[in-house]
């Protein structure tokens, strides 16, 4: 209670929000209900699922076939490279032997043919099937 100019006895006079009776606020609260997707749409959906599925996978493919070839590239310029070194390998023994014939030649007891000599002549005998 409220101090009114000295007098407590007096009446507390009911301010404005008090005299109103007390209502209530009435709210409203909305339902919905989710409904299912239309069978066209979930077919539409499906639908590009799919697609994008195929996209992907021919994509994975290519990509799978390219890195395939480059491996065979790789593994052909590797072989190649080792064929070159046994190649220039085998061209030095090459060399070596060809100039060691002459003197393993002397040394066995050939001897070089001189300008007559170069045509060497075979007789030629008929041969029958008969002759052992």
């Amino acid at each position: 209670m409220a101090y009114t100019r000295g007098n407590l006895a007096m009446k507390e006079r009911a301010t404005a929000e008090q005299l109103k009776p007390q209502s209530y606020k009435e709210t409203t609260k909305v339902v919905t209900r989710r409904t299912g997707l239309p069978a066209r749409e979930k077919f539409l959906y499906l639908m590009t699922v799919l697609v994008c599925a195929v996209v992907v996978s021919v994509l994975v493919g290519r990509y799978a076939s390219i890195y395939d070839l480059n491996k065979q590239t790789h593994t052909v310029n590797q072989s190649i490279t080792v064929a070159n070194k046994e190649i220039s390998v085998l061209d030095v023994q090459k060399e070596k032997l060809e100039s060691e014939i002459v003197a393993k030649a002397r040394e066995l007891g050939y001897i070089e043919p001189s300008t007559d000599q170069n045509a060497i002549r075979v007789q030629r005998t008929s041969v029958t099937p008969d002759s052992p």
